[in-house]
């Protein structure tokens, strides 16, 4: 039989805080401290970041928080990944929707180590040379790495740490999130403070705040805020739904579910008020730069949009006093940040070729190879990367709105009274989620998607399949996997069912309401 304890499909969490450390591991990732103040800025206006944020928050609560509730609920009470928990709930012939799930959260996998790989390098660095004074120097600093072959090697050193960490399953993931999560925390709380401090930053943060509300009319503040929330928190991704696997019952589920998204968007604002801070301090006080020229410094300079993390944060550290203990803690921080998140993107798939059959070592060893050669085009090609993040994080909106789906077809009511009401010791959850799973959250992601397409990306060069960022881009893309799938999804789902019958239901059994 090959669904047996080799394959660790009976492990359970040991306690509640080293799940809940855990999953806020899958919450709080580079996205947090990398793409969320360059995302902040970049929807910005003269006036301020404010009415990103405000799209951001109400993403919070009528998306984020219902859809983890939701993936806490399935993976506790099927017990499988992805896949055979979506096709457990909503039937074999919507399997696809969980293959899907997992292709979208593989794939973004695939740049995500690149990235957690930059991380790596310029920790070294900032331990090792010099801070760069100026932006040539910090450029040089980029390009020799680009050019050098090191963004390959790196990404092979993130794969192979990886695997490594979930190598023994629930266990080591468990240990290791007892050590990286409040590491990080400390880190980002020092790492502000010390930003805070000096002359100047709070006008960045009252910038960040500061709202411009005749930018809530605009589509692309609605798309980028709920991409950005379902990158932030990990919501769709099936990420928390795979953890939930292993959660015992006694742990609960709703105060997780709410403390979660919460704790992790509180990380991002912590970043952005530590970047923006830092930024306006030195190069509006210290350096006398006008804010136009500052923004344009945040929203557009380097690479693939990681100017302000690699190019300039560095520059700005060597200006400041400490500045290389903050450097060293900052890339760190990002560095923590992302394997605890790539821990989860990695047990994913994993445990989707587990419930299909596979042993678990040999399953690790697929994704790991699987995982570094598909991730090789976006190490060695910016652009290539920068088109992989613009069409799986908007695919992330369908996955969120697949996961409302399932729920719908098992009866979202019935889910909610059998996994979230009435347990000991957790809060009962209101019949509002009902409606926001039902109806706000597949509804509100086709509008939000023809709004987009419609209002936003048709003006432009949307027919070009070979322009990155074209509507036609990402639609092929998203057609190719979904027609794929489709294909083989039911396929995967029965045997991931059948092999979960056969093996026998050894899981406990749900407590009556």
């Amino acid at each position: 039989m090959t669904n047996t304890t080799d394959n660790s499909t009976h492990q359970r969490f040991s306690t509640r805080i080293g799940f809940l450390l855990s999953v806020i591991g899958i919450a709080v990732g580079t996205g947090n401290i990398w793409r969320f103040p360059r995302i902040a800025a970049q929807n910005g206006s003269d006036t301020g970041s404010g009415a990103f944020l405000i799209a951001w928050v109400i993403f919070l609560c009528l998306w984020s928080i219902p859809l983890v509730l939701a993936e806490y609920a399935l993976g506790r009470k099927n017990r499988m990944g992805v896949v055979g928990t979506i096709a457990g709930a909503a039937g074999e012939k919507f399997a696809w929707m969980g293959a899907f799930m997992t292709f979208v959260t593989t794939a973004i996998t695939f740049f995500y180590s690149v990235v957690v790989g930059w991380c790596i390098y310029y920790f070294v660095q900032m331990l090792t040379r010099p801070l760069p004074m100026d932006t040539d120097t910090a450029m040089a600093v980029w390009n020799s790495y680009q050019a050098g072959g090191w963004p390959l090697v790196t990404h092979g050193i993130v794969m192979l740490v990886g695997g490594w960490a979930i190598w023994r399953g629930v266990s080591s993931i468990e240990k290791l999130n007892r050590i990286l999560i409040p590491v990080l925390f400390i880190i980002v709380i020092l790492s502000v403070i010390r930003a805070l401090t000096m002359k100047g930053a709070w006008e960045g943060v009252a910038f960040l705040f500061r709202v411009d509300w005749s930018q809530l009319a605009y589509p692309r503040i609605w798309m980028e805020a709920l991409t950005q929330n379902a990158w932030d928190v990990g919501a769709g991704w099936g990420l928390f739904l795979t953890y939930a696997a292993y959660l015992k019952r006694e742990h609960g589920l709703v105060k997780n579910a709410f403390l979660t998204p919460v704790a992790n968007n509180a990380v991002s604002l912590l970043a952005a008020m530590m970047v923006f801070g830092t930024v306006f301090a030195v190069l509006q006080t210290d350096l006398g730069m006008t804010r136009p020229a500052i923004l344009d410094i945040m929203k557009t300079s380097g690479p693939a949009s990681t100017g302000l993390t690699f190019i300039w944060m560095p520059q700005l550290f060597a200006r400041m006093l400490l500045g290389r203990p903050l450097a060293m803690l900052f890339f760190l921080g990002l560095m923590f940040a992302g394997f605890s998140s790539l821990i989860a993107q990695l047990e994913l798939p994993v445990r989707v070729f587990i419930d299909a059959g596979m042993k678990r070592k040999n399953a690790i060893i697929t994704i790991i190879g699987v995982t570094f050669l598909l991730g090789i085009p976006s190490a060695v090609h910016l652009n290539i990367l920068k088109n992989q993040d613009f069409v799986w994080g908007y695919a992330l909106i369908i996955a969120g709105a697949l996961v409302a789906v399932a729920v719908h077809r098992y009866g979202t009511d019935r889910l909610r009274r059998e996994e979230m009401t009435g347990m000991k010791g957790d809060w009962n959850l209101g019949r509002w989620w009902n409606y926001v799973l039902t109806f706000f959250i597949p509804v509100g992601a086709i509008v939000l998607l023809v709004w987009w397409l419609v209002q936003d990306a048709v003006p432009g060069r949307w027919y070009n399949p070979l322009d990155p960022t074209s509507v036609m881009n990402i639609l092929l893309q998203w057609g190719l996997v979904i027609s794929v799938l489709l294909l083989i999804g039911r396929r995967l789902g029965r045997r991931t069912l059948e092999l979960k019958a056969t093996a026998g239901d050894r899981e406990e059994k749900p407590t009556a309401p």
